[in-house]
């Protein structure tokens, strides 16, 4: 299997971006990763100079920031690494892509280069969310912020596919985000779901609130972009706060401090469930392929743990598995 690593893209590019995927090469050496990107920055970042066997340098001049406009850079810029990491996979090249660049320029090369899954309107991205109860997905988080009520049914049976087969949840549980559990509340684009939900493939168990998420009341999430965006920078911003208040008031005297090296486990432990890192990457759901998403702040182990995501979609054949239980549906 290969997957093609796109180099240049990120906070922390391209160090931590070859830090990962080299590092992906000794956890899963069956795998080939190719990095895209420029050649002599690649090298200059990689641990030892080791280019290993499965280990493999696809040069791409260009890079795409994230402050220009995704569509005219993709058109513009043929040899940015997020364009020619996505047409590797959509020569057959690679099997799959992992970025963490620019998302728009992202989304708009899958959309451009690779297509969608016919029978999907819009794509979505859809991300892990760290609960009581484990992991939970949501979707969708950034791709379409002005949904209709059929792209979000499209969301809950993708999102369905995706928790059964990549988290290992059976007959997962699907809801809409809304502002009451009730079937009247909410807008016109939830009401319309509703009603399309209650009669979908799935295990739809009705609406949940945003206070429900972090308790896992289901498996599977589904909202507008718009939504889904703003949950998810706040849960990230509440847990990011939220330990720093901690580390700040169980260190405040030498009291607390005694006590705090006895809890150190527990909140080491804490700090591992809420790191976005241990997830790995958010595939783009509904194109013709395998996309990771990966957080512009990704550091090596959110690359290596993206590159891990990817193997799994590729080896359940999600793209597959998704087109065919639309046509299955839609016969």
């Amino acid at each position: 299997m290969k997957i093609a690593v796109d180099a240049m893209g990120g906070d922390y590019a391209p160090a931590e971006i070859v830090k990962g995927a080299y590092n992906a090469t000794q956890t899963y050496p069956d795998l080939h990763i190719i990095l895209v990107g420029q050649k002599d920055k690649i090298l200059e970042n990689l641990p030892g100079n080791d280019l290993r066997a499965n280990l493999e340098i696809y040069e791409a001049a260009e890079v795409i920031d994230m402050d220009e406009h995704p569509a005219a850079a993709i058109k513009k810029k043929k040899d940015a690494s997020i364009v020619v990491a996505t047409r590797l996979v959509k020569e057959g090249y690679a099997d799959a892509l992992v970025s963490a660049g620019s998302t728009g320029a992202q989304m708009a090369a899958a959309l451009l280069v690779l297509g969608r899954i016919k029978g999907i309107d819009r794509p979505a991205i859809a991300t892990v969310v760290p609960t009581l109860k484990g992991g939970i997905l949501l979707l969708d988080v950034g791709a379409n912020p002005d949904a209709k009520p059929e792209n979000l049914l499209q969301y809950g049976m993708m999102g369905s596919i995706y928790a059964e087969q990549i988290l290992g949840l059976e007959n997962p549980r699907v809801a809409l985000l809304n502002i009451g559990s009730e079937e009247s509340k909410g807008n016109k684009l939830v009401l319309t779901a509703y009603s399309l939900f209650k009669e979908a493939p799935f295990n739809f168990i009705g609406n949940i609130e945003g206070r429900d998420i972090p308790y896992g009341a289901a498996d599977v999430v589904v909202c507008d972009a718009f939504v889904g965006n703003v949950v998810l920078k706040t849960i990230e911003g509440m847990a990011s706060s939220l330990l720093e208040l901690i580390k700040d008031e169980i260190t405040s005297n030498t009291t607390r401090k005694i006590g705090a090296m006895l809890i150190k486990p527990g909140l080491k432990e804490i700090v591992r469930k809420m790191d976005y890192s241990e997830y790995g990457g958010a595939p783009l759901l509904g194109i013709d392929g395998i996309s990771i998403i990966c957080h512009g702040s990704s550091k090596a182990k959110a690359i290596t743990n993206a590159i891990r995501v990817a193997k799994e979609c590729v080896e359940v054949e999600l793209s597959q598995k998704i087109s065919s239980s639309l046509q299955i549906n839609q016969s």
